[in-house]
């Protein structure tokens, strides 16, 4: 059995929807239950409905054989883990924000507000700027509003939420979408079964970069 750590959510959907197209069907999964795990013993897979943030845990530890995680999770926490493929959905950017009409004083410390604590240390470190960090998990928009700090770093999708709240990019730091990851054991004793995934996944992109032209 190959345990498949998904993440749940609309990410979840759109992975799921993937490998349900190339044969890893597991329809328990449309029951309308509180169910975290679901298999299909006749294509030998067992999903584990897990949150986001959680599912490179999975695999690192072994609880999952592989799983599809977001590329700033990868950045942010660097699991011990193979990074197989980018399945190119759940497109995003983490990028610093900021209040309309910020002006950076560059000779005093940047308070730079975020969860994404290590991508915001390497990046401005990348620029030699002394920054320093206020950890936030939710609400991060507030941060610049009420002035607990300079600016922000956060995933931004549409923008929407930015303008909304008076707040705008300023530097983008790194494109995001959704990775296939494995677990490094896993890789080794289940590798035909988890080479075969990958060679699907691979056909299923190629197809759908192809239809994209027609």
């Amino acid at each position: 059995m190959l345990n498949i750590a998904l993440p749940k959510g609309r990410l979840g959907d759109k992975v799921y929807e993937m490998f349900s197209q190339i044969g890893y069907d597991c329809r328990a999964i449309y029951e309308d239950n509180r169910k975290l795990v679901f298999e299909n013993a006749e294509n030998g897979v067992r999903y584990l409905l897990v949150k986001p943030s959680d599912v490179a845990i999975y695999v690192e530890h072994g609880a999952a054989d592989i799983g599809v995680v977001g590329k700033d999770i990868l950045l942010e926490s660097s699991p011990d883990v193979y990074e197989l493929l980018n399945l190119g959905i759940g497109k995003c950017r983490v990028a610093v924000a900021a209040k309309n009409g910020y002006v950076e004083q560059p000779d005093r410390v940047l308070r730079v507000a975020t969860k994404y604590i290590n991508i915001a240390k390497n990046y401005y470190a990348g620029i030699n700027r002394e920054i320093e960090i206020i950890k936030l998990n939710g609400s991060i928009e507030l941060a610049p509003i009420l002035g607990l700090s300079d600016v922000i770093v956060d995933i931004v999708e549409t923008g929407s939420t930015l303008k909304e709240n008076d707040l705008k990019v300023i530097a983008d730091i790194v494109p995001i979408s959704a990775r296939f990851i494995a677990n490094k054991s896993s890789f080794k004793f289940k590798n035909d079964r988890i080479e075969e995934m990958l060679q699907k996944l691979n056909a299923l992109l190629q197809q759908r970069e192809e239809a994209k032209k027609v």
